[in-house]
């Protein structure tokens, strides 16, 4: 008779294959893939993608007019926003890895009555049309940068690169669109090589980045609230949970169900939490590095030339060609044509999810058409109307403005939702929020609830 180890036993009892690793399928007892580097290389996904769609050509824009307008003085702000954001998505990463559920459908958990359910749809939807102003601005952006590519008109690529992400989240398999994903963020890798390429003073970014300036007028605090909540957004709390759920799916187990962690093996359990918080932290360091990479290409160049004003991610990219030469230009467009493409069915199915989730129906990309109708139709709404948007003669950079507001005074309340599901032991049981995780979530639910005021004040 075969000898069991406690972990075959544990596996049996939930209806897992003994001895097998749930994130991989391999053998425990080969003691092969299921342990060191290249375990936490192939779990690193979720949290890079959601990182680098964080980078989006409006947050490029944004960090743009931040290194144009204050020089190195905001550099700072990528040190505050590391940790806030690196704690919220592994708060959000978290609620999904303990429960096997997503966000929408945990505050359908929490808050039973339908008068909280309302305000919390209320929201959803708010957050989808807000995503839906975000796709358009994004796929103008992306035609803007073929344009200066000199690839052809902005509306044909615009509309070509809409047709073409539909396309792929309705069509594609999840593994195809994870794969994809994962493609894209390398775009975000030419923003390291622009910021060496301007030859930024080192004493100055060292300076910038470590001593805070602030100025209390209303130009720079609107740019330090854009920063803000540009870096910590809404859709990026749906999608967090979300992808992991995605995530949880793909592991060669229980069919396509999603296994919390207390129905795992407690070694298992304990390197899937140990994986995905790798991947979390590796994502919002990719973020943060790349958004300080782009205010120090900027400031060390457009500021340093008296050039303070910008629009666009497109008027970064034609700024720098004649200061810091072509190649720079080039690369900084292709920079955020990439993370465009990226970022597009990430809104899209960020709000499609969470209000699925919510009302009950199935959701995700690992999922056909015709299993998340719901889910599908409400990606579909985003990225179809983002692309009629861009047919249309609205500005982008209003459709920003709004955007932006929308999610500046949307934040903090889904952060109170997240916070609250996440400390509740009844869901997460012992992977509720410690000290740190609720120090951080709360400082930063606090800190976004100051700048929708500052927002709505100013404005």
């Amino acid at each position: 008779m075969t000898d069991r180890s406690p972990a075959d036993e544990s596996a049996k009892d939930v209806g897992l294959t003994p001895g097998v690793d749930l994130t991989s399928g391999v053998d425990l007892t080969s003691n092969t893939a299921s342990r060191g580097w290249r375990y936490y290389l192939r779990a690193i996904g979720p949290g890079l993608v959601t990182g680098a769609s964080d980078d989006d050509p409006s947050g490029v824009a944004t960090y743009s007019q931040a290194g144009a307008a204050t020089g190195f003085g905001m550099l700072w702000t990528s040190l505050l926003t590391f940790p806030l954001m690196t704690a919220v998505q592994e708060i959000c990463d978290r609620t999904a890895l303990a429960t096997g559920k997503s966000l929408g459908e945990l505050v359908t958990t929490r808050w039973r009555s339908r008068a909280a359910r309302t305000l919390i749809g209320v929201l959803l939807v708010a957050l989808i049309g807000a995503n839906a102003l975000n796709i358009a601005a994004d796929l103008v952006a992306v035609g803007a940068g073929m344009t200066l590519l000199h690839a052809g008109p902005t509306w044909l690529w615009a509309l070509i690169a809409g047709i073409a992400v539909t396309a792929l989240v309705i069509l594609g398999s999840f593994d195809r669109i994870a794969k994809v994903f994962k493609l894209l963020c390398l775009a975000l890798l030419v923003y390291f090589a622009v910021a060496v390429l301007t030859h930024p003073p080192a004493g100055q970014v060292l300076h910038g980045l470590l001593v805070p300036h602030l100025e209390f007028n209303a130009g720079y605090l609107t740019l330090l609230v854009a920063v803000l909540g540009t870096t910590i957004s809404p859709y990026l709390f749906f999608w967090q949970s979300a992808h992991r759920i995605e995530d949880l799916r793909d592991e060669p187990i229980r069919g396509r169900q999603a296994v919390p962690l207390d129905q795992r093996p407690p070694a298992q359990a304990r390197r899937k939490v140990r994986a995905a918080r790798l991947d979390v932290l590796t994502g919002m360091l990719f973020s943060n590095l790349v958004m300080f990479s782009i205010i120090v290409a900027t400031a060390s160049t457009l500021h340093a030339h008296g050039q303070h004003d910008l629009n666009s991610a497109a008027d970064a990219a034609k700024a720098l060609e004649p200061i810091a030469g072509k190649w720079a230009g080039t690369l900084f467009a292709l920079g955020f044509i990439g993370s465009g493409m990226l970022a597009i069915p990430v809104l899209a199915g960020s709000g499609a999810s969470g209000l699925a989730g919510l009302l009950g129906k199935r959701f995700g990309f690992s999922r056909s058409p015709r299993q998340a109708p719901v889910f599908y139709c409400l990606v579909a709404a985003g990225t179809i109307g983002g692309t009629a948007l861009t047919l249309t003669h609205i500005d982008p950079v209003q459709l920003l403005v709004i955007s932006a507001f929308i999610n500046g005074v949307a934040a903090a309340p889904f952060l109170v939702l997240v916070m609250l599901v996440s400390g509740d032991r009844k869901l997460m049981g012992d992977h509720a929020n410690g000290r740190l995780a609720s120090i951080l979530g709360w400082l930063t639910a606090a800190i976004m609830a100051v700048a929708a005021v500052v927002s709505l004040t100013i404005g």
